[in-house]
C-alpha cells in the first residue's frame, strides 16, 4: 500500500483539533501496524495499534459467530470516555479516542467524514 503518511497525519491532527471532545486518533493496519497517529502524549502508537488489531480480530469473530455480518465499527465505552474503531478499507482502521463529554451523534458524523477523506488517500 503506497500511502502519503504526511497527508494522513495532517488529516488526523486536523480531526483531533477541530472535533469537540476528541483526544486522539490513529490509522492502523488490521495487522496492528501504525500508519499515522495523533495521540495524547505518553500514549504509545505501536501499543494502541496492536490492541486495536486484537479488538478488530475479536469483533470480526463475534460478528461472524452472532451472524451480524461484516464489522463496520467497534465501540468501547469506559468511565473516562470512548474508543471507536472504524474500518476505512480492507487495509486500514481509523481509531478515535474521545472524552465522556463527546456527543455521540456528532462524533459519529465527524468520524464518517474523516473516514471518507482518509479513504481517498488509501486508494
Amino acid at each position: 500500500m503506497a500511502i502519503n503518511s504526511q497527508k494522513i497525519g495532517h488529516i488526523l491532527q486536523n480531526f483531533v483539533t477541530t472535533t469537540s471532545d476528541v483526544q486522539g486518533a490513529a490509522l492502523v493496519t488490521p495487522d496492528g501496524l501504525p500508519l499515522a497517529s495523533s495521540l495524547p502524549s505518553g500514549m504509545d502508537d505501536e501499543r494502541v495499534s496492536a490492541m486495536s488489531a486484537a479488538m478488530l480480530s475479536l469483533g470480526e469473530r463475534i460478528g461472524q459467530e452472532l451472524a451480524r455480518g461484516d464489522i463496520d465499527r467497534i465501540y468501547v465505552e469506559g468511565n473516562e470516555g470512548f474508543s471507536i474503531l472504524t474500518k476505512c478499507d480492507e487495509e486500514a482502521v481509523f481509531i478515535v479516542l474521545a472524552s465522556k463529554a463527546a456527543k455521540q451523534g456528532v462524533l459519529m458524523l465527524e468520524i464518517k467524514r474523516a473516514v471518507a477523506e482518509l479513504k481517498l488517500l488509501l486508494l
